[in-house]
Parts: C-alpha cells; structure tokens; sequence
C-alpha cells in the first residue's frame, strides 16, 4: 500500500477547489492574444477564456509518491455561469473512501470565494474556512491555491526577456508578483505561456523565501467547442520529490445544467 493511500480521508477530502475547471479549460489557455506584449493583458486572456455557461467534467488524479507508489481518485466536475462568476459542484466517484464528498463553491468577482462541504460518513453539509489555501487538494502535490480562480488583480505582472520552446511551442515568460502577503502563499510565479496558441505550458511557483517549491507542466492540448485546453496536467513538489498528475477524460459544455442544484439546500437534499 502507498503511503499516500494511508492519509485520512477527512485530510484528503478537506478542501476541494472548485476550480479545477481552470486547469482543464482555463490554465492552459487563454483568448488569442497572439504577439501580446503586455504581461498582464497576456494573463488575462488566461483566464477570460472560457466563455462556456455551463460545463461537466471527469478527471482523474493520479498521486505518486516519493517512493513510486501511486494512488489513483476520480471525480466529476460540474459548473454553471460564467468563468470567475458561477458556480461548481466537485464529485469523488472513487476511491470507495471518497466516493460522494462533494463540494460547493460559489465565486463572484471581488468576492472571497464562499464554499461547502458534504460528506457521507456524517450526511451533513458544512462551510469550508478560507484559510487552507496552501494545504494540499486531495492529499496530492496540487495546493488548493494552485487550482484556484485566481483573481487577476492579486498579481502584477512582468514580461520576462525569455522564449524558451516548450512542447514545441515558442513562449513568452511572465513574472507573477503578489500585490499583497496574504494574496498568496507563493513570493513569485514564472509563468511561460505559449505565442501561438497561446497556452500556459509551465509554471514555476516560489516560496517566501525564494526557494523554487514546485514546478508545473502541461500537456496535451485540445480544443473542444472552440475553447483550447490541457487534457494532462503535471505538478511536482520538489522539496518532498512527489508529483501528481491531473488527466481530463471527458469534457461537455453548454449543455443546460439546473442552477438550482448548485445550493447548500441541494447539496444535501442530492445525494
């Protein structure tokens, strides 16, 4: 057994980010902006991409640890509104340890995101603490932070003299600075986003002491319905030598999902 398969599932299941839909559709890619020279405007394209109204997703997030072993869980994703303004359902189909925690999240422009909880053992609902930012989501090497919404405003922006060729892709390479401490958990994160696509192939993220903690890499890019995305998703932490890698298996939008079913109310009445 790895040993990542002994972690509690109550420490596993304790703050699952609702926007996962981010690194599926969001995170890789961006409006084209082709030639951009603006840092900013470039990173906004990022997260201005999907223009969906509502999208169901499956995934699976596969965690390996230092010694090899790996733990594999699955999930489904659902959203409605648009992107930074809507909200999302996140399922656990598997492990059987896992299968139906569900998590609400609602986000609003310049609105802390607000987020529930529900889990089986206790057939309860509760509200989720903002505070778990840099713990890790699902036990893997993926933070709650590095799967967020990220709000454009939390960062500035500078445009870096790098093109490096990345899955063979020219790139621009974009520093990522927090306006304030509390913004993020991370000091820095070079961001390089492809010029063609353009997509964000790979990320370096530093910690308050300037030490490079983790590294993230993107691949596989798809388009589905006219929106690029990454289909495998890798992030490894350097300090603990892990890494997990989120694949999207199947990817639906538009296809008239029920807002009434993303409430609290719901969460519990559903399942």
């Amino acid at each position: 057994m790895s040993r990542l398969a002994t972690i509690p599932p109550h420490q596993q299941r304790k703050r699952l980010s609702a926007a996962l839909l981010f690194l599926s559709l969001g995170m890789s890619c961006a409006l084209p902006v082709f030639g951009e020279t603006d840092a900013k405007a470039i990173m906004a394209g990022v997260y201005q991409q999907d223009t969906s109204q509502d999208a169901t997703l499956r995934a699976t997030l596969e965690v390996t640890d230092k010694d090899g072993h790996s733990v594999r869980k699955r999930f489904t994703l659902s959203r409605v509104g648009s992107f930074g303004n809507g909200k999302t359902l996140v399922r656990f189909t598997d492990p059987p340890e896992l299968r139906g925690v569900t998590l609400l999240s609602i986000n609003q422009p310049g609105v802390t995101d607000r987020q529930w909880i529900y889990t089986p053992a206790t057939e309860r609902v509760r509200s989720v603490a903002p505070r778990e930012r840099s713990e890790r989501f699902a036990g893997s090497d993926f933070t709650y932070e590095d799967i967020a919404e990220r709000s454009l405003d939390d960062f500035t922006y500078q445009l870096l003299p790098a093109e490096d060729i990345i899955e063979n892709h020219k790139t621009s390479k974009v520093m990522a600075t927090p306006v304030a401490p509390d913004r993020s958990q991370y000091k820095f994160i070079y961001y390089w986003v492809a010029q063609d696509v353009p997509c964000i192939l790979h990320a370096e993220m530093y910690d308050q002491d300037g030490r490079k903690v983790r590294e993230m890499h993107a691949s596989g890019l798809r388009k589905e319905s006219g929106i690029w995305g990454a289909r495998k998703t890798e992030m490894r932490s350097l300090v603990e030598g892990t890494k997990s890698v989120l694949t999207i298996d199947q990817v639906h939008l538009n296809t008239g999902l029920d807002a009434a079913l993303f409430t609290p109310e719901a969460l519990e009445k559903n399942q």
